[in-house]
């Protein structure tokens, strides 16, 4: 063979793939949207479960998710723990063994949890009984009560449910009703997941009107749903919500977003900047 032969064939470079089968995938590798397809949810969920800290799915190029097959069974974990169980997400964290929240996180009113017992008790409910009725762990909802863990939104939410009433009876709400309220006399209720909720107007028969504060990375951790309508409107920062798993929407200043209470919604601030928001619920449900 003529030595520009050889030089050819040095010079063609070595398949390292077989034809037709891309790298990541010989290692049992899959994308975001290959995983969530065999896991049966949307793409939008794994996101939201590693921005929750959940999962921590590998990267290829510092880009392109990549998820092993531990991580799926990690997955179909989650799963299992969300839709048979009805765990939210810090009850799923606990029930995983995950990491608690950090000691510099946001703490909510330190009265609430006396609250929620006294309201457990009133009903005649045992920790057990609430912690089912609410979809959370029976642990995790002592914990709460004994103020050494918070709630999230939702997790409040379905409580109250539980409890025959609404996240309003939380704010300690005062005896006489007030048409004006100033700054300075909002009730405020911090939660779980860096929300602040105050106040807008107390002693209200048709509505109820909050101003929301949402820290980067915060949100409802979860989904919930009651009798009534909502409507939001954007003051700054961006707010991505969902509606049944359906309908998905980002919220950007300026915008107003109307839905029924009965979907069950859930919402995120994704962004690095806190997200204020204007929230009415017709009639006081929430």
């Amino acid at each position: 063979m003529s030595r520009g032969g050889q030089s050819a064939r040095a010079g063609t470079p070595r398949r390292t793939t077989r034809p037709g089968q891309a790298g990541p995938a010989r290692f049992g590798f899959l994308s975001v949207s290959q995983a969530a397809r065999l896991v049966g949810v949307s793409a939008s969920t794994l996101r939201l479960w590693e921005r929750n800290g959940l999962i921590a799915p590998a990267r290829r190029n510092g880009r392109n998710r990549l998820y092993s097959p531990e991580l799926m069974k990690t997955l179909k974990q989650i799963k299992h723990l969300r839709d048979v169980r009805h765990l939210n997400v810090p009850a799923i964290k606990e029930a995983m063994g995950g990491p608690s929240a950090p000691a510099d996180a946001p703490q909510e009113t330190p009265t609430i949890g006396p609250t929620l017992r006294r309201l457990r008790q009133r009903f005649g409910l045992s920790v057990g009984e609430a912690a089912r009725r609410a979809h959370v762990s029976a642990g995790f909802l002592s914990a709460v009560e004994r103020t050494q863990a918070n709630a999230s939104v939702t997790t409040l939410t379905r409580l109250a449910t539980a409890y025959n009433t609404t996240l309003l009876e939380l704010f300690h709400l005062p005896r006489q009703a007030s048409r004006l309220v100033r700054p300075h006399h909002r009730r405020i209720l911090q939660t779980k997941g860096g929300v602040r909720m105050e106040l807008l107007s107390t002693g209200t028969k048709l509505l109820e009107s909050m101003l929301f504060r949402v820290a980067p990375g915060g949100g409802s951790d979860g989904a919930y749903a009651h009798p009534g309508e909502e409507f939001i409107y954007m003051l700054s920062g961006t707010l991505e919500l969902w509606l049944d798993e359906v309908e998905y929407y980002v919220l950007r200043p300026g915008d107003g977003c109307w839905f029924e209470s009965t979907l069950a919604h859930r919402w995120l601030n994704a962004s690095k900047e806190e997200a204020v928001l204007l929230w009415i619920n017709t009639p006081p449900t929430f």
